[in-house]
């Protein structure tokens, strides 16, 4: 049961996720259609960056502690690109460049949707799997 629990807590970690990517991207959209002006956007975009990042981080590290190891090489890439924008100081958004960087920022965004989509489904299979393993001994 142990096992589906971590699987339950790595899934909502990867939704968790999913919800700040989403709205960065909604962020990004909103000032594409001039709904928001840049101001608001990057200080929007900036205040989930560190969250998003923090947060794969330690999803990574438990996958890594709990032993589910291709699930961990799986998030390394994710990291690795987190960390290495990080280091270089191009994680937050900068004003001033925010109309030149619309359409980078977007594709970034959305390579990162579609990679945590791809890793909530793998979740979404080991989880059931799990289930259905564990389900099958207890008969």
């Amino acid at each position: 049961m142990a096992d589906v629990l971590l699987w339950l807590l790595f899934f909502f970690t990867l939704i968790a996720i999913l919800i700040i990517i989403v709205f960065q991207l909604m962020c990004l959209a909103d000032l594409e259609f001039d709904y928001i002006n840049p101001y608001d956007t990057a200080s929007r975009i900036n205040n989930t960056v560190l969250p998003e990042f923090i947060t794969q981080g330690v999803l990574c590290l438990l996958f890594l502690v709990t032993g589910h190891w291709v699930m961990s090489l799986f998030c390394a890439p994710y990291l690795y690109y987190n960390v290495r924008l990080y280091l270089r100081r191009e994680h937050l958004m900068d004003v001033t460049e925010i109309f030149n960087m619309l359409n980078w920022e977007k594709k970034q965004r959305l390579f990162k949707l579609g990679y945590t989509i791809l890793l909530i489904f793998m979740c979404l299979f080991w989880m059931i799997y799990k289930a259905l393993e564990e389900d099958e001994h207890s008969l």
